[in-house]
Formats: structure tokens, sequence, C-alpha cells
């Protein structure tokens, strides 16, 4: 699975991922992304730029 990157468009920022080719596969608003991670706990640890597949140890 490719890294999450930041895009921001001027109006929103989004965390989008890249398939091989180069083009989206998919796509999340941030303050979506970021609200929905504090609602509720990860079943497993998440590597960097995989932010969204699990929690990270602080």
């Amino acid at each position: 699975m490719s890294k999450r990157e930041l895009i921001d468009t001027g109006t929103d920022k989004r965390y989008v991922r890249r398939d091989k080719q180069g083009r989206f596969k998919e796509s999340d608003d941030v303050s979506r992304s970021l609200s929905a991670d504090v609602r509720r706990d990860a079943k497993r640890e998440a590597k960097p730029g995989q932010g969204d597949k699990g929690d990270r140890k602080h």
C-alpha cells in the first residue's frame, strides 16, 4: 500500500493515495479523516504514512 500524501488545493486539504501509475486511487477529506480517527481506537499499530490503517505509538 502506498503512503498517503497531503494535497492542499487552496480551498480544502485532502489525503490521497496513488496507484503504481501515479493516478489517484483513494481520497479523504482531512477534517473528516481526523475527526473519525479521534472517535475510535484502532485495533493495530500503523507504520508512518499509513495513519488511516491504525494508531501510532507516541
